[in-house]
């Protein structure tokens, strides 16, 4: 899911936060066995933080010096400090958020990352910067064109998952649009990938947008795309496998893919997402259960309009008490957190007669595959057209992993696993000889 930190911060209420220093120094704190990178660039004029595990780029930030060797940093959006000295080419500190202290040394530069799957020119097909809109949203994409591109070549336009991304997918350098894009370019499959509005090269209100909005921007590039490809179909990841579906339901496209797609409601999700989290950290699971039951119970009087739980009726430690007046902050404040809780497809799927292709990983922690592919496969149950599967030892990322682990994700070379390439575009070859959809 997209606004993935939020949902750290909430848990574990730590994190974001440059200039006597120049250029990009980095390093790492480490919570409850997580590592976390954070970047600070000090520019004289606007210096700012990264915290790449948390999608979270230009945090703004004010910096100050104390003599000749001290350090201050101030991150005023979210009640963050840093204090360090200079030491032997280091800026050796501690990091202060909401009464929490990590230790976190810097270091000149970032890590190069090696991604060896992302795509490098010159490439036999073409590429068009192209341009559509929804609304005021002027949303920026690319659409890749194989050899011999006519109106009878699918098409599939590219939805990325929650949170604001590049046309790319881009996280931790990690591109999987563009390495998919490439494989079914080569495969003789065009898409369409965007950049997200109010990001990149996209513009429009960002700050306020939800589900819907983001869904309704995919629907206007499909309409871009009917005016030049007979058949048009939706590949999404995570969020974007959840529009896929609900795109589907509404007969605006011609077969959908959902990848990790969210068919359980959201107040489901976050609760198994912060149970997983909780768990990997050491919660023990009376309190865990404890505290999800009072989740539960928030996030069903915010949906219903019902009186909100009394906290001290549950029998939590403090650290989670915090976790939740920070989870009510949320609430109020973000209004794509309060439209996801809501948000329920799976009424929705039975008005699903389209080719669908569905595919999670059973390492992903993000979305739970068996959940929502159950969810699926009952609600698609009169559909006979679907390919439902579970990709062994994958990721929400469909990197193969160990463990699942959100911390992974950087680690890992492997951008998408070529299984899930091999199994995308079996099934659209596959499609085309059973039901002559390009014909």
């Amino acid at each position: 899911m997209k606004k993935l930190y939020f949902i750290l911060i909430t848990i574990f209420a730590t994190l974001q936060v440059a200039s006597a220093q120049t250029g990009r120094w980095s390093g790492e704190i480490e919570l409850r066995g997580m590592k976390l990178e954070i970047i600070f660039n000090f520019i004289s004029e606007n210096p700012t933080i990264d915290i790449p595990e948390q999608s979270a780029k230009g945090i703004p930030i004010q910096v100050k010096q104390e003599g000749d060797t001290t350090l201050i940093v101030d991150i005023p959006s979210i009640y963050a400090s840093y204090k360090g000295s200079i030491k032997e080419g280091q800026i050796v500190g501690t990091l202060n958020q909401m009464g929490y202290s990590l230790p976190l040394t810097l270091t000149p530069g970032i890590k190069k990352l090696n991604r060896p799957q992302t795509p490098i020119g010159p490439f036999p097909y073409e590429q068009e910067e192209v341009t559509f809109t929804n609304g005021d949203a002027c949303l920026k994409g690319t659409l890749t064109l194989p050899k011999n591109t006519s109106r009878n070549t699918p098409v599939l336009i590219m939805v990325s998952g929650s949170g604001l991304q590049n046309r790319d997918e881009e996280i931790f350098e990690h591109k999987p649009f563009a390495v998919i894009a490439n494989a079914l370019a080569l495969a003789g499959i065009a898409t369409l990938r965007y950049d997200d509005r109010g990001f990149g090269e996209s513009t429009g209100d960002a700050d306020n947008a939800t589900t819907e909005d983001f869904k309704e921007d995919a629907l206007a590039g499909i309409q871009f795309l009917r005016n030049r490809f007979d058949k048009v179909g939706i590949i999404g990841h995570s969020e974007g496998g959840t529009i896929a579906l609900m795109l589907a339901a509404a007969k605006k496209v011609d077969f959908a893919i959902s990848l990790a797609g969210m068919v359980i409601s959201g107040a489901e999700t976050l609760i198994s997402q912060t149970e997983v989290a909780l768990t990997a950290n050491g919660m023990p699971q009376e309190e865990i259960k404890e505290y999800c039951k009072l989740l539960h119970q928030t996030y069903d009087a915010i949906i219903n309009g019902n009186e909100m739980p009394d906290i001290e009726k549950y029998n939590i430690p403090s650290i989670l008490k915090q976790s939740y007046q920070n989870t009510l902050v949320l609430l109020q404040q973000d209004r794509y957190i309060r439209y996801l809780i809501g948000l329920d497809i799976r009424p929705l799927l039975s008005e699903i007669s389209c080719p669908i292709l569905a595919l999670n990983g059973t390492k992903d922690q993000q979305v739970n595959y068996e959940s929502n592919l159950n969810a699926l496969s009952f609600g698609l149950r009169n559909n006979h057209n679907v390919h439902i599967q579970a990709l062994k030892d994958l990721n929400h990322l469909f990197q193969h992993s160990s463990t699942g682990n959100v911390s992974e994700y950087k680690q890992i070379e492997e951008t998408f696993a070529p299984q899930a390439i091999e199994q995308i575009i079996k099934w659209l070859s596959q499609l085309e000889l059973q039901t002559q959809l390009f014909k």
